[in-house]
């Protein structure tokens, strides 16, 4: 009968538990012993990881945001895109009609002219609605940075003395 091969890497085998950790294969469980750890020059671990986590709930709320601006943008789209049907469904019930050449010319050129009008209003609606939500979600994610900037000076501050 063959003996296996030892591993002398010292990395884990599948199923055993490596020194400090609890459960097999996750791997060291070093939080504790970082928090254990009095070394100088090494911040708050605490803070840090406050920190961190501040910064993971600013970047959910950042896109929370930037999604319902995309849904506002799309529900904004969808309600153009009917009305612009609607409009459209008249405007060929309109051309049925019995009317002089230069009547329907005279009326085609007003409904080119107010279809483009129109278009350029919805498109400058749906880019206010998108810069309104980009705004907002850096303005997020701009105010958290200020903020974790002000952070790292009060942790170098608390270093120092």
């Amino acid at each position: 009968m063959a003996s296996k091969p030892e591993d002398r890497s010292g990395a884990a085998t599948p199923g055993s538990t490596t020194p400090g950790s609890s459960t097999p294969d996750q791997g060291p469980d070093f939080s504790g012993l970082l928090a254990r750890m009095q070394l100088p020059g090494m911040p708050d671990m605490d803070a840090v990881l406050a920190a961190h986590r501040k910064n993971i709930e600013t970047l959910t709320a950042a896109n929370r945001v930037a999604i319902e601006g995309a849904q506002a943008v799309a529900r904004r789209n969808m309600e153009i895109m009917q009305r612009t049907m609607s409009e459209l469904t008249e405007n060929l019930r309109s051309f049925a009609s019995p009317e002089a050449p230069q009547a329907k010319a005279a009326k085609n050129a007003e409904l080119l002219k107010t279809a483009y009008e129109n278009a350029v209003a919805n498109m400058k609606e749906i880019g206010d609605l998108i810069q309104k939500s980009n705004a907002e979600a850096l303005g997020l994610i701009n105010r958290r940075f200020v903020e974790a900037m002000d952070e790292v000076k009060e942790l170098v501050a608390k270093q120092a003395k």
